[in-house]
């Protein structure tokens, strides 16, 4: 049952916005912010009415069954007026509780995306470039702009590392449950007998930060430069251009050696720095929010195993869903993505709502 005080502070709080984006003295900073926050309530504001006109609505068809003695038409309509009424009830309550669950403020972001080689070896770091040619291929064909920060790679094509940028419209949201470790069943190239090999690649998530999320102290930064170095120790530069960033209250440290300017990779080293810290603060205010994480879906433990993908098979499995799509190949390219975004998203969403009850 939510409390119908909270329903008409959604009504009230429309009517306010709508007299003051009337109004010609509103400020232009002010306009896109309260627009979008209008837009927001426009949606929900017609549940919010039947929501609140049930009881009345309610009482008056039962005062029609009850004083309809005789005419059996119109109790009948009534009841099934009164069916509906009731069924309508539940959807709306349902659509306000998703209305007023807390708002994460990091889903409107971009994204910072890091993709890691883990058990497996060889096996691994190959799995590793096909996960980030997934990405690619999804930011293609939604349109986004990813860029990549650093790059590491390995024999054979595999990646050791990459981390990048994903920028578009609500990127954190589509991409925020990609964190965990992501599992690999297939036969390597180089098994002469056809034995299926499980490896693994972690993937992190993080919100990009701008600088007004975060401040970052220079008293509290530590900076070691070095030169860059190529596979096998080689020297790649002759300068000390590579930047190691140390953010001393929190022991994070970003190496940064992709550009040949020192400025170029402290840059980037800070734009990563400034996302783990960001990230790190909002996993404090979470735990503090709730002391059963077992409740939350999982969106941030890179040590959680979250997906298989089982090329013999040819399926891709979510563990926290319970999902299994024999849709492999078009999943590698990012074409159904969104059917898994979706249940995560609804699944986080059901959880939610029961932590309000």
């Amino acid at each position: 049952m939510i409390p119908l005080e909270k329903v008409r502070e959604i009504i009230s709080r429309h009517k306010t916005l709508e007299k003051e984006l009337s109004s010609d003295q509103i400020d232009k900073k002010k306009f896109a912010k309260i627009s979008k926050e209008y837009s927001d309530l426009n949606e929900i504001l017609v549940y919010a009415k039947q929501y609140i006109d049930f009881d009345n609505n309610k009482l008056e068809l039962e005062k029609i069954i009850n004083d309809s003695v005789n005419d059996f038409e119109i109790i009948n309509l009534a009841k099934s007026e009164l069916g509906e009424l009731v069924k309508n009830k539940d959807i709306n309550e349902k659509k306000l509780k998703l209305f007023l669950l807390p708002k994460d403020e990091a889903d409107a972001k971009n994204a910072i995306i890091e993709i890691r080689a883990g058990t497996g070896g060889l096996e691994a770091s190959l799995f590793a470039a096909d996960l980030f040619k997934m990405y690619e291929k999804i930011s293609n064909k939604k349109n986004w702009i990813l860029e990549i920060i650093s790059i590491s790679k390995s024999d054979a094509g595999g990646l050791k590392e990459v981390i990048a940028t994903i920028k578009g419209k609500n990127i954190y949201s589509s991409l925020k449950f990609e964190s965990g470790v992501h599992r690999v069943q297939r036969v390597p190239d180089t098994e002469t007998q056809g034995r299926v090999h499980t490896s693994a690649a972690t993937v992190a998530v993080l919100p990009e930060a701008e600088e007004v999320d975060v401040k970052i102290e220079e008293k509290d930064l530590r900076i070691d430069v070095f030169r860059s170095s190529g596979p096998g120790g080689q020297s790649v530069n002759t300068t000390d251009s590579a930047v190691r960033i140390t953010h001393i209250p929190t022991g994070i440290v970003v190496s940064q050696q992709d550009e040949k300017s020192q400025i170029r990779n402290k840059e980037k080293g800070l734009k990563i720095l400034r996302s783990r810290i960001f990230e790190l603060e909002r996993q404090k205010r979470d735990q503090a929010r709730s002391l059963d994480r077992k409740n939350k879906i999982g969106t941030g433990d890179r040590s959680e195993r979250i997906r298989t993908y089982n090329f013999p098979q040819g399926r891709v499995t979510d563990h926290r869903v319970n999902l299994t799509l024999h849709k492999l190949d078009e999943f590698m390219e990012g074409e159904i993505f969104d059917e898994i975004v979706e249940s995560l998203s609804l699944h986080s969403q059901e959880l939610e709502l029961k932590n309000l009850e």
